[in-house]
């Protein structure tokens, strides 16, 4: 994947296949600690304790279609690769929460990408989920949260309407402008 916002849709992705009804995105980056990270919970089914431990292997997979699963452990390449890190929690019935943290500056370290189509995207795919997208940059921060959005347009609009999904994405791109416009 050529960009973080690539792994994210694809994190969120593996949320929706566990159940998740709340899928949480945050995005930081702290110029002044020169660190990116991205933070994905959801409280979905969660992992039992044995296939946490190797889920970052390619080689383990839940999914019966294929013997490979690529997306965390690109992931967790993708930041090591910059000098960071990588975490993986999760509880079985509670939900998996994984931090990639990447070093801000490398070279190495992929663009973000269009986080508002990826927003936009992802809500798109299941209208019905719950999504919180935050992100901080340096002392700033934007949160988009859908269940404002629901709240706002009663239960006859749903959220994957063209109009609605268009001003989400053109929203999260005003704001994110907004946060960089501020450094």
């Amino acid at each position: 994947m050529v960009e973080i916002s690539l792994h994210i849709l694809d994190i969120a992705q593996n949320s929706i296949k566990a159940n998740a009804s709340l899928i949480e995105i945050t995005v930081v980056e702290n110029i002044a600690k020169n660190i990116l990270s991205v933070t994905v919970t959801d409280n979905g089914c969660g992992m039992a304790p044995d296939f946490l431990k190797d889920v970052t292997n390619p080689f383990r997979t839940s999914r019966t279609t294929r013997k490979v699963g690529l997306g965390i452990s690109m992931f967790k390449s993708a930041a090591e690769l910059t000098g960071g890190s990588f975490d993986i929690t999760s509880v079985q019935g509670e939900g998996t929460s994984l931090t990639a943290v990447f070093v801000h500056d490398s070279i190495d370290r992929q663009p973000l990408g269009d986080m508002a189509l990826t927003i936009s995207a992802i809500i798109n795919s299941n209208p019905e989920i719950e999504y919180v997208y935050k992100h901080v940059f340096n002392d700033n921060e934007f949160v988009f949260d859908t269940r404002e959005i629901k709240k706002v347009l009663g239960e006859e609009i749903s959220l994957s309407e063209f109009e609605v999904l268009r001003w989400i994405e053109q929203y999260i791109e005003n704001e994110t402008e907004n946060l960089y416009g501020g450094a």
